[in-house]
């Protein structure tokens, strides 16, 4: 036994792209005459883009047809799209960069983890994509997080038991999608408030000191 993977969240892990997002969905609410803000958008964490979207929906003053939020949530995407224009590898936090780093130093497998549809877009924008030995995203899975099924087709993909794959997020979603597929997590930022987290620390960098005590 022992961790011989390290699947990463990419939003809020990896990079952090969370104004993108809430500056996409404030337009759509705005559009559509709905109350949106900061506190609303924490909601949204680490769920689907049409999970998303039926959250701010739920303070709409009507119904909205499956085509409709279909409309809604593709205009959303192009904002967003739009909007990633702005990341560079300089964008990759520093914490993660240190965590990358260490793992290919040692030759520990990484992975992606990520409900987002644009994963291949955000880690060719940040110069990574190569750095993975499996990515796994929105476009590989019918279930959003919390449901366990982005970390077990990692996992799976890796070739390896789950209990030996360490999640890394920074949302409670992400830890509990870990939990449920019988991986270890490592909890930073909002995540670290679920009591389902295996460990926890400030970012995806305090993973090193962690390996480290257990000899990897």
């Amino acid at each position: 036994m022992g961790i011989k993977a390290v699947i990463f969240d990419l939003d809020g892990v990896i990079c952090s792209t969370d104004e993108i997002h809430y500056r996409a969905w404030k337009a759509i609410a705005d559009a559509e005459g709905i109350p949106f803000e900061r506190e609303d958008n924490e909601r949204l964490r680490g769920v689907s883009r049409l999970r998303s979207l039926e959250i701010i929906l739920e303070k709409a003053g009507r119904t909205y047809s499956p085509e409709e939020k279909e409309a809604l949530a593709e205009k959303k995407n192009r904002i967003y799209v739009d909007g990633l224009s702005a990341i560079d590898p300089s964008s990759i936090d520093p914490g993660a960069r240190k965590a990358l780093d260490y793992l290919r130093e040692r030759g520990i497998k990484k992975a992606i983890g990520s409900s987002s549809k644009n994963t291949m877009r955000i880690l060719e924008r940040l110069g990574i994509r190569g750095e993975f030995d499996v990515i796994v995203d929105g476009n590989d899975i019918r279930r959003s997080k919390p449901d366990p099924e982005v970390f077990s087709l990692a996992a799976d993909r890796l070739g390896l038991p789950h209990g030996e794959c360490l999640v890394v997020e920074d949302a409670v979603a992400g830890i509990e999608s870990a939990h449920g597929a019988g991986c270890l997590s490592f909890a930073i930022k909002d995540a670290r408030k679920c009591p389902l987290k295996d460990y926890e620390g400030e970012d995806a960098g305090d993973i090193v000191p962690l390996l480290e005590r257990l000899g990897r």
